[in-house]
């Protein structure tokens, strides 16, 4: 089954500094049937003005993963850690008993990044955050840039305190990729730019496809394309 979720009908919040767009219900936004899948809980769409940004705040037992479209995102936690992540590359915080941080769009133009949030395998892990660059993904594939799944042990990713994980790369127009899932598992899809077809059903630029009881995904791109996925457990 594949659920597609437009980018028109989703959450909506606007302010002077945020616009955001939420796939899943929250804050003010509430849709009972948009109440996560599986493990992953929100996905938020956000556009953050220059010189702009969250203020302090805490969370727990949560791994949040953010993934940067345009601009850069700048982090410091209670944990004395700090660091800039920038467009294309991703940043892990790991929640668990408790962390404080904030995330500023330091740059002269407008960040655009996915926030993704992940129930962890068992609450009250050691909270921590860590970053990295991921240069020159190869076009034609997607490469996994976080997972806690058994079957990535050792791969180049940052790690999740979950059985999830995150994949993203690039296709040209005219490429065909498939992707297996695995029984009990499903997967989250987002084109952050361009247009696809996942098993015939087409998604637009920012889309997103809630997709299980699919063995198999043929994801074909209708023009040059960045993908975004997330497979979980459900």
């Amino acid at each position: 089954m594949i659920d597609v979720r437009r980018f028109s009908s989703l959450g909506r919040f606007h302010n002077d500094w945020l616009n955001a767009r939420h796939h899943f219900s929250f804050g003010s936004y509430h849709d009972p049937a948009r109440q996560g899948f599986g493990r992953l809980v929100v996905w938020n769409d956000d556009e953050i003005a220059a010189g702009t940004g969250f203020d302090p705040h805490p969370h727990r037992d949560m791994e949040i993963v953010t993934y940067i479209r345009a601009g850069a995102i700048t982090h410091r936690d209670s944990l004395g850690n700090e660091g800039r992540t920038e467009a294309g590359d991703v940043q892990v915080m790991h929640a668990g008993t408790g962390i404080v941080h904030a995330e500023y769009n330091r740059e002269s133009e407008a960040t655009r990044l996915f926030q993704i949030w992940i129930m962890p395998d068992r609450p009250g892990a050691a909270p921590g955050w860590s970053t990295r660059p991921f240069p020159g993904r190869t076009v034609g594939s997607l490469t996994v840039l976080a997972s806690g799944r058994a079957g990535d042990a050792g791969a180049d990713a940052l790690p999740l305190n979950a059985d999830a994980a995150l994949l993203a790369g690039r296709l040209d127009k005219g490429d065909s990729i498939t992707i297996a899932l695995a029984p009990g598992r499903g997967a989250y899809l987002v084109p952050a730019i361009g247009s696809v077809s996942v098993n015939g059903t087409k998604l637009a630029t920012r889309d997103g496809a809630a997709i299980s009881g699919e063995s198999a995904l043929v994801i074909t791109a209708d023009e040059a394309s960045e993908l975004v996925l997330v497979d979980v457990p459900l």
